[in-house]
């Protein structure tokens, strides 16, 4: 039987994956509580844990705190009570309690399909947000460490290739920066066929390419719903022209999600004539 890894080379091994985890622990413990200061769990994307803040209901609410911040990507903190006043159904008598910090460890990840000048800029401005950034483009020129030296991954290869690079996409922001239409559409076909639901969808490109691409989708049997969650076009509405002035709104956006939880919602030319005549 293989021994269990250690946590903090767990944490280790999941940064440098860029795999989605949170790290639990318990920093006020008074009473009498199973769980004792200092006491950590690690929390994976998958639900999977390593440690123990000590068991039991107070564990399960924890884990459920960790898959929340994992969403948010937001430290929270939250004390538990352990008695059958606070804690109903699980049956303790202990009277103490414990007050749990869970924190998201990884870093969130970019990925920019496309390894062109709004890719480049791009990527040194994400890197100054905290993000990580995946570079993706079936050129070999625009797909390499050489052109990307900042970026933390590069992939050269088909698109389809690229976006079964992706996982777990739903802790990803994907932007579809590619140099024509047709492959934005290849993108954004193959990432609705993999059942892919990121934390964002973005397309650099006017609201008359998506009116295009959107019709192209439909017909194919892409659903509405689907297609509305791809924000085009990209960025916070700053008026931006140059590929660093949309770099900037771009990762301005995705901090504003980050960390508000909120994005500027772009109407689809479909929609926005719909309010026109209302």
């Amino acid at each position: 039987m293989s021994a269990s890894p250690d946590l903090y080379e767990e944490i280790v091994h999941l940064r440098a994956q860029g795999l989605p985890a949170a790290l639990c622990t318990v920093i006020l413990a008074s009473g009498s509580t199973p769980g004792k200061e200092t006491m950590k769990m690690l929390v994976r994307g998958d639900g999977t844990t390593l440690g123990s803040v000590g068991g039991g209901c107070v564990e399960a609410d924890v884990i459920a705190m960790a898959r929340e911040v994992l969403v948010t990507d937001r430290a929270q903190t939250q004390t538990f009570r352990l008695n059958q006043k606070d804690l109903p159904e699980s049956g303790l008598i202990c009277g103490g309690q414990v007050t749990v910090l869970v924190e998201p460890l990884v870093s969130p990840t970019l990925v920019l399909f496309g390894g062109g000048h709004v890719a480049k800029a791009s990527t040194r401005v994400a890197k100054e947000s905290g993000f990580r950034v995946f570079i993706c483009d079936d050129r070999a020129e625009y797909a390499s460490a050489d052109a990307h030296p900042s970026a933390d991954q590069v992939f050269h290869g088909s698109w389809m290739d690229a976006v079964a690079q992706v996982a777990p996409a739903e802790h990803h922001y994907l932007v579809v920066v590619t140099r024509g239409h047709k492959d934005d559409l290849t993108v954004l076909r193959a990432i609705h066929d993999q059942g892919i639901q990121p934390k964002y969808v973005g397309m650099l490109g006017s609201r008359g390419k998506r009116a295009t691409l959107e019709r192209i989708l439909e017909d194919e049997g892409v659903s509405s719903t689907w297609l509305q969650q791809v924000q085009t076009p990209i960025g916070l509405d700053i008026g931006a022209r140059s590929s660093g002035e949309i770099a900037v709104s771009l990762c301005a956006e995705l901090i504003r999600l980050r960390r508000l939880g909120q994005v500027e919602i772009h109407p689809s030319p479909r929609e926005k004539r719909h309010r026109s005549s209302v």
